[in-house]
């Protein structure tokens, strides 16, 4: 019957994979939010007449891009983290 010891390993395994899916959740979270940024940015040039509107798309672009690049170095970064652990155990 299942010991103290394979119930631990377990739940560590589920924790494990709790984590992962957490981290893809972050990593899609960034994804939503530059593609946002970047279409909002892309509107703003396009379909409205004003300089202050441009203006405001063309600092949205970058802004996307910042936070598209922010959320891919987090994600590998957490994804290193978690197979450094893995290899550990």
């Amino acid at each position: 019957m299942g010991g103290k010891d394979e119930r631990l390993f377990l739940r560590d395994h589920l924790a494990a994979q709790r984590t992962v899916l957490a981290n893809e959740r972050t990593f899609l979270s960034y994804v939503r939010t530059a593609l946002a940024l970047i279409v909002s940015g892309i509107s703003f040039i396009r379909f409205f007449g004003s300089a202050v509107t441009e203006a405001l798309g063309w600092a949205l672009i970058p802004l996307g891009l910042f936070t598209l690049a922010t959320g891919v170095r987090s994600y590998r970064r957490m994804a290193v983290l978690m197979e450094e652990e893995e290899r550990r155990h």
